[in-house]
C-alpha cells in the first residue's frame, strides 16, 4: 500500500508540469509572441537634399514593407521606377539613398551624395509606372507593379529638400521555435500523468501467483511443470505482466510506476531532443557555405515574397545595388502596359487640340520629328487650301499591339498599333524618349496596308537592334530601307521581287504610278525623282519568328526643271503655298517625308521582305 500514495504523487508531478509546460508553450504563441510588424526609421540628422531614393534593397527586405510613412514640408509626389530609370533621373544631382536595414532592424541605413543642387520635378515623367501626390504626409503601401525590381522617389519640386523623414514597417519575422515543442511535450506528460494509476491498477490485476517458493514442487525438488527454471519463468512473468508477488510488494521502487515514468521521460528526451536538433539545423550554414542570417537580414524567410529571377537578394545595409539586378534589367521591357496606355492617351490629347485649332505649339509637348515637321506643314497648307487632305487623326485606342523594346540605354523606340475614330485602317505609331527627364513624342504614323497584318512580337519585350546589323535576318534594317529607296525609285529595281507589298496594298504602286505619269505629261519639263532613307530614323525591332521588323523615314525628293530657257512650270497648289509662288522657270524642288514599316524574314525564309506601312507628306517646296 506504501506505493499507491507514491504512484498519485508521480502522476500529479506529471500532470502538473505538463500543465505548466503546456502553458509555456501556449503563452509564447499568444501573450508572449512578438509584435506581428517592426518599424525601421531614417535617422534625422541626414543632409538635406532635392532628391530621396528608396531602393530595391529596402523594398525587398523582409519580402517587402506593409507601410511606408513619408514626411515633408508641403507638397511632394513618390515615383515608383525600374531602378535604374530612377538612377538615370537622379543622375548627378544630390541625393539621400535610403539603402538598407539595421542589424536590429530599428533604423534605415541613408548614403548621401553630393551633386547638382536642383533637378527637373519628377512629377509627370513617362518613367515612371506610379506616382503618388502627397501634402506633408503620405502613409503608402508598395505593391509591386509587374516582375522585377523596382525603386522608389521621392522630391519636392526638384529644387526645394526632398522629404528625408521616412519610416517603414515590415512583417516581423521573429518566431518562438520552442512554442509547438513545448505544446506537444505538455500533452505527453498530462497524459502520461493521468494513465499512470490506472496501469498500476491494470499491472496489479494482473499479479499471478501467491507468495511462494517458485520453481519447486511439493517437495521443493522437482521443476516447474513447463519445463521451464526460474530464469526463464522470471522473464516470461516480466514479458506477460504476470509478476511474483514479492516484485509486487515491491512495484513502488522498481514496477510499473517507475517504467511508466522512464518511458515518459524517454518521449520527452527524444522530443526535446529532435527539437533541438532541428533547432540546430535550421541555425547550421547550408553545404554550400551561405552564411546564417542574423537578425534583419534580407533573406526572405517562410512565407516571405521570393525575389524574381535576376533580382538582387540583398544583404542588410547593403549600400551597393547587387550586380545580379543590373544584368537582370538588360531583358526588362522599357515600359509597362500602364505606362503605354498612358502615354498614347497624353500623346493622342495633344494631336487632337492641334489638329482642332491647326495650331503647331500645341504638338510641341508630344509630337517631334517628321510628324511634328509634317503636320506643321499641313496646318499651313490647309489654311490657304481648303481641299488639301488633312493628316489621319491619332487615337490612344482601340490599342491592337505594340513593340515594346527591352533596350535599356537612350534614345528609346516604342510601336503601337492603334486604331480609333477616323482611323480607315490601322495606324502605326513610333514613339520616341531621347533622354531620360524627356517624355515619350511621337516621331512618325503610318497606315498599316490595306489587306496587311502586323508583324507578331513577342510578349515582354523585344530586342532592338542596331540599324546596320543582320544577325540572323535576309537584310539588315539600313539595307532594308535602302532597298525600299531603290524599289520607289525605279520600275525595274533589282529589289522588285524582294521587296513587294500585299495584292491590296496600293503604295508602291502608287508611288510609281505618280512618277511615270508626272513624266509623261510634263512635257516642257525635266524630272527627277529620289527616295533617299534618313538613318537617324531608323530602328529595328525583332519579331517571334526570328524576323524583324523595321520602322523608318524615307526623304523623297522631286525635282523639276523646265527643258528650255524661258520655259514655265506650273506649280501645284500645296507646293505653292510653302514655295511661296505658283509657277517657276528655274525649277523647283519639293521634299516629302515617307514613314515606312516594313518585315524582313529570317536568314534562311524564301519569303521576300513585305512593305507593312507607308505614307507621304509634304514637308517643304523651294525654287531653285
Amino acid at each position: 500500500m506504501i506505493g499507491i500514495p507514491v504512484r498519485l504523487k508521480t502522476a500529479v508531478s506529471l500532470v502538473l508540469l505538463g500543465l505548466l509546460t503546456l502553458l509555456a508553450g501556449i503563452g509564447q504563441l499568444t501573450f508572449w509572441a512578438p509584435a506581428e510588424t517592426v518599424t525601421a526609421s531614417a535617422p534625422g540628422d541626414s543632409k538635406a537634399a532635392p532628391l530621396t531614393v528608396i531602393t530595391q534593397d529596402v523594398l525587398t527586405h523582409k519580402g517587402g514593407p506593409r507601410q511606408i510613412s513619408i514626411k515633408g514640408d508641403g507638397k511632394f509626389v513618390l515615383a515608383v521606377g525600374r531602378p535604374d530609370d530612377v538612377d538615370a533621373w537622379v543622375g548627378k544631382t544630390a541625393h539621400n539613398s535610403i539603402t538598407g536595414v539595421s542589424e536590429d532592424g530599428k533604423s534605415l541605413q541613408v548614403a548621401g551624395a553630393d551633386g547638382e543642387a536642383s533637378s527637373p520635378s519628377p512629377a509627370g515623367s513617362d518613367l515612371w509606372v506610379q506616382t503618388e501626390n502627397a501634402n506633408g504626409q503620405l502613409d503608402y503601401t508598395f505593391t509591386p507593379p509587374a516582375s522585377g525590381n523596382w525603386s522608389l522617389l521621392l522630391a519636392s519640386d526638384g529644387t526645394k529638400p526632398a522629404p528625408s523623414s521616412v519610416s517603414i514597417t515590415f512583417a516581423n519575422d521573429a518566431t518562438m521555435p520552442w512554442a509547438v515543442p513545448l505544446i506537444v511535450i505538455g500533452a505527453i506528460l498530462i497524459v502520461a500523468g493521468a494513465a499512470l494509476p490506472f496501469v498500476s491498477k491494470f499491472t496489479k490485476g494482473r499479479g499471478g501467483r501467491p507468495n511462494g517458493p517458485r520453481g519447486r514442487g511439493a517437495a521443493g525438488t522437482n521443476p516447474d511443470a513447463d519445463g521451464e527454471g526460474p530464469a526463464e519463468d522470471a522473464d516470461k512473468d516480466i514479458i506477460g505482466g504476470e509478476a511474483p508477488a514479492e516484485d509486487t510488494k515491491k512495484g513502488t521502487a522498481g514496477g510499473p510506476a517507475l517504467r511508466i515514468s522512464l518511458v515518459a521521460a524517454a518521449v520527452v528526451t527524444a522530443l526535446v531532443g529532435g527539437t533541438a536538433a532541428g533547432a540546430q539545423a535550421a541555425e547550421t550554414p547550408s553545404p554550400s557555405g551561405s552564411a546564417t542570417p542574423s537578425p534583419g537580414s534580407a533573406t526572405p524567410t517562410s512565407g516571405s515574397a521570393t525575389p524574381t529571377s535576376g533580382s538582387a537578394t540583398p544583404t542588410s545595409g547593403s549600400a551597393t545595388p547587387s550586380p545580379a539586378g543590373t544584368a537582370g534589367a538588360q531583358n526588362v521591357p522599357v515600359l509597362v502596359d500602364a505606362q503605354l496606355k498612358r502615354i498614347l492617351d497624353q500623346v493622342a490629347g495633344a494631336v487632337a487640340a492641334g489638329d482642332a485649332a491647326r495650331d503647331a505649339s500645341k504638338l510641341a509637348p508630344r509630337v517631334d520629328g517628321t510628324e511634328l515637321q509634317v503636320r506643321t506643314q499641313n496646318y499651313k497648307i490647309r489654311s490657304q487650301v481648303a481641299t488639301h487632305e488633312a493628316r489621319m487623326p491619332v487615337r490612344s485606342s482601340k490599342l491592337l499591339g505594340s513593340v515594346i523594346s527591352t533596350q535599356r540605354t537612350w534614345p528609346r523606340t516604342v510601336i503601337a498599333l492603334t486604331q480609333g475614330d477616323g482611323n480607315v485602317v490601322p495606324q502605326v505609331l513610333t514613339l520616341v524618349q531621347a533622354s531620360p527627364r524627356e517624355n515619350y513624342k511621337l516621331k512618325s504614323t503610318s497606315p498599316l496596308q490595306p489587306g496587311t497584318s502586323f508583324p507578331a512580337i513577342p510578349l515582354g519585350g523585344t530586342a532592338q537592334l542596331p540599324a546596320g546589323d543582320k544577325p540572323g535576318l535576309q537584310y539588315s534594317g539600313t539595307e532594308a530601307m535602302a532597298a525600299l529607296g531603290d524599289r520607289l525609285t525605279k520600275a525595274d529595281s533589282a529589289f522588285k521581287d524582294k521587296l513587294v507589298e500585299g495584292t491590296n496594298s496600293p503604295y508602291i504602286a502608287d508611288v510609281l504610278d505618280y512618277q511615270a505619269s508626272t513624266v509623261k505629261s510634263g512635257t516642257n519639263g525635266n524630272f527627277t525623282f529620289t527616295h533617299t532613307p534618313s538613318p537617324t530614323d531608323t530602328a529595328v525591332f525583332r519579331t517571334s519568328d526570328g524576323g524583324a521588323v523595321v520602322v523608318g523615314k524615307l526623304n523623297f525628293d522631286f525635282t523639276s526643271k523646265p527643258k528650255s530657257d524661258g520655259d514655265t512650270l506650273t506649280v501645284d497648289k500645296a507646293a505653292a503655298v510653302l514655295a511661296g509662288g505658283d509657277s517657276t522657270k528655274v525649277g523647283l524642288v519639293q521634299t516629302f517625308s515617307e514613314s515606312v514599316a516594313i518585315y524582313i524574314p529570317p536568314a534562311g525564309s524564301t519569303a521576300p521582305m513585305k512593305l507593312v506601312a507607308a505614307v507621304r507628306g509634304l514637308v517643304g517646296a523651294s525654287f531653285q
